[in-house]
């Protein structure tokens, strides 16, 4: 089955990469996304030169800042740890942009076009004697490579939908030759251990948990950038509405004319100069103060609206909060909700929440509340005005979070009892 899926893949692949130039012509994301992989490998061979000579090489695969989000835990303990080169590959642009000078990687790159030649060219490259792929992104000819090469193949956060595509009649057959390339599938939950064990019969699949918990856990001790703001919201109430989109801030700017006494923080998703001058207008239409947190002015306090247009806040930021609102639930799907739930403070967020495991499973636990556009303002008002409530919302929130760490640990397990194995076959 193996070879017959090759061929199709590599019969197929030309067909899609012709389409996605054409694409690129309109769409100015794909059209980047090309660009990045110009001059790709001698990019790449410059880099490899630099790697030190000594240590377990281990290639983390990720398609972008999600995922590489939920790998970031674990590289920096394998960091700390000594012993190993590390090289992490981005599918996208914007995960390769956002990410490209993370200090405790040895080696960032685009992962290149998945042809048996690009795949060879990469594999023998980078040498990893350990892949870990992340989540979901899945290449063919890149795998079968690296397992050629002798490498050790790690599947993490690995979750299945009830209808994914992975359960097709036809595309059950292709999944299940890419998942029998791994030597191990730890999996988010036992539901999605159970579905990849009857469903390809696979004695490779363990549960280990999501490792963002422990990135949000940890990333929540972090106050540094968020030091200069401290003292104007210490004992106020705040609302924060993080990620947010058009139709979130109308919302939120809105709902805010009807609460007494609440301050808010605004931390736009798109950080374009046109989306920010749509949100001063917005504010200013509404007769609100407001003030961006690049240029700070002298007299500013928690009575002005803070637009936060720069990044690198929000996570910190979610500290500062009494409640937290999640942009994109009203758009294609809800944002990171865990980054505000590990504060101990209620979560807000629109409907949209079908590709978010994490939002659903907040809600059951009563640290989160579904809100429609008309419901906002008043479950804004029943939680500041209701202390208790707002407390034991928040530290379900909490509580949520907490019961889930531990995924890291258990990853780190299984590539320590690898290293000394992959050292003897070196």
């Amino acid at each position: 089955m193996l070879t017959l899926w090759r061929a199709i893949y590599n019969l197929l692949l030309p067909l899609f990469l012709l389409l996605l130039r054409f694409l690129g012509i309109f769409n100015p994301k794909i059209r980047a996304t090309l660009a990045g992989r110009q001059h790709l490998f001698e990019t790449l061979t410059e880099k490899v030169q630099t790697l030190p000579k000594e240590g377990t090489r281990i290639w983390f695969h990720v398609a972008s800042v999600g995922e590489f989000e939920q790998a970031r835990p674990i590289i920096r303990h394998l960091r700390q740890q000594g012993g190993w080169v590390i090289v992490v590959s981005f599918l996208s642009v914007s995960g390769y942009e956002a990410r490209k000078h993370f200090p405790d990687a040895d080696l960032i790159t685009y992962l290149p076009e998945d042809t048996p030649r690009n795949a060879r060219r990469f594999c023998t490259l980078i040498q990893p004697d350990i892949a870990v792929v992340v989540r979901y992104d899945f290449w063919l000819n890149h795998l079968l490579e690296a397992k050629r090469l002798g490498a050790n193949l790690l599947l993490i956060a690995a979750s299945v939908q009830a209808k994914s595509a992975y359960f097709k009649p036809i595309l059950r057959s292709f999944y299940n030759v890419i998942f029998s390339c791994f030597d191990k599938i730890f999996t988010v939950s036992e539901r999605d251990a159970s579905a990849l064990r009857e469903r390809f019969e696979l004695n490779t699949v363990e549960v280990a948990g999501d490792t963002r918990y422990d990135q949000v856990f940890e990333r929540s001790k972090g106050r540094e950038k968020i030091a200069h703001l401290e003292h104007f919201y210490r004992g106020k109430r705040v609302l924060v509405g993080g990620s947010t989109w058009q139709i979130d801030e109308d919302l939120l700017v809105k709902a805010l004319t009807h609460l007494n006494g609440v301050s808010l923080i605004l931390v736009p998703h798109e950080l374009s100069a046109e989306n920010l001058a749509r949100l001063e207008s917005l504010l200013t239409t509404m007769n609100f103060k407001y003030a961006k947190v690049s240029k700070l002015p002298n007299n500013f306090s928690s009575e002005h609206v803070l637009i936060v247009d720069a990044m690198g806040y929000l996570a910190e930021l979610y500290a500062l909060s009494s409640v937290a609102y999640i942009g994109g639930g009203f758009g294609v799907n809800v944002h990171n909700t865990l980054e505000a739930a590990v504060h101990g403070v209620p979560v807000l967020f629109g409907g949209n929440i079908h590709k978010s495991r994490e939002a659903k499973e907040l809600v059951e636990a009563g640290g989160a509340f579904i809100i429609t556009e008309t419901s906002l303002p008043s479950t804004l008002r029943m939680l500041f005005e209701n202390d208790t409530l707002r407390q034991q919302a928040g530290e379900k929130a909490a509580a949520f979070v907490k019961a889930r760490l531990g995924a890291t640990q258990k990853i780190l397990k299984y590539l320590s009892a690898q290293q000394p194995f992959v050292c003897t076959q070196n």
